[in-house]
């Protein structure tokens, strides 16, 4: 189960943040508030906008608070490998020191909407130390939680079929979301286009339409628009062996 929050958990554009966070290590009032206070002030990205870039460097912490983006790489002749989707809820460049994750291209593959993270790289106190203890291990759990979904992915690429790669995917994402509560049982919005979904595994976009026509075929899952529902979750998880990361954060099975 999600680790229950300390706190009277309010709806706001901050929620995803909040929720994340505290299934990564439960937050005390305090902190929830100086999360919350992140809010007061958003940008919004157009889908197709950049993000971040490797000249941003760590310079510009953020959290994403709406919409979807991802990290990628464009190779010469304009073919994209996509590393990690980000949904709301997920940080981008939030680091104490250099990592490739944190300093890789992110786009937006819908409008998004960033809020700072700057404040919770330092102690509220002097405003120029080390963050107080429980930032500074929630930040590292979700440096090792990206570096897992991150190898997990390796796998996904490298060893897994077209369809056993479409599988782990819908199951990882459904696992993601849910820590953000923003799945109804095994249903989920994903706002992805099959040309999105081929970069991020690495196959052709008619290779992508068969995989989908086959797990909907087989009553595996069903799509409606952008609305997903895992109808065997059971027989994917084994389809996909798929793991969740469980040491990084109690999101429900």
């Amino acid at each position: 189960m999600i680790a229950k929050p300390m706190f009277q958990m309010q709806t706001s554009i901050m929620s995803p943040v909040l929720r994340r966070l505290n299934a990564l290590s439960p937050l005390t009032p305090q902190h929830a508030r100086r999360v919350e206070a992140l809010g007061f002030k958003s940008d919004t990205i157009a889908a197709g906008g950049c993000v971040a870039g490797p000249q941003d460097g760590l310079s510009r912490p953020r959290f994403l608070v709406g919409g979807w983006a991802c990290r990628q790489r464009v190779l010469p002749d304009g073919r994209r490998q996509i590393f990690s989707l980000l949904s709301p809820g997920d940080s981008i460049g939030l680091a104490f020191s250099p990592r490739p994750l944190a300093m890789v291209d992110v786009f937006a593959l819908t409008r998004v909407t960033l809020v700072s993270a700057d404040a919770l790289l330092v102690d509220p106190i002097d405003e120029i130390g080390p963050p107080q203890p429980v930032f500074a291990d929630i930040i590292n759990r979700a440096l090792g939680l990206d570096e897992a979904l991150l190898l997990d992915h390796v796998v996904r690429l490298g060893r897994h079929t077209a369809y056993e790669r479409m599988a782990h995917l819908l199951l990882e994402l459904r696992w993601r979301l849910s820590m953000i509560g923003q799945v109804d049982a095994y249903r989920f919005t994903m706002p992805l286009t099959q040309e999105i979904l081929a970069d991020v595994l690495g196959l052709s976009i008619v290779h992508v339409n068969r995989t989908l026509q086959q797990l909907r075929r087989e009553r595996l899952i069903e799509l409606a628009g952008s609305q997903v529902t895992l109808l065997e979750p059971g027989a994917l998880i084994d389809i996909a062996d798929y793991r969740p990361p469980l040491e990084f954060a109690a999101a429900s099975d």
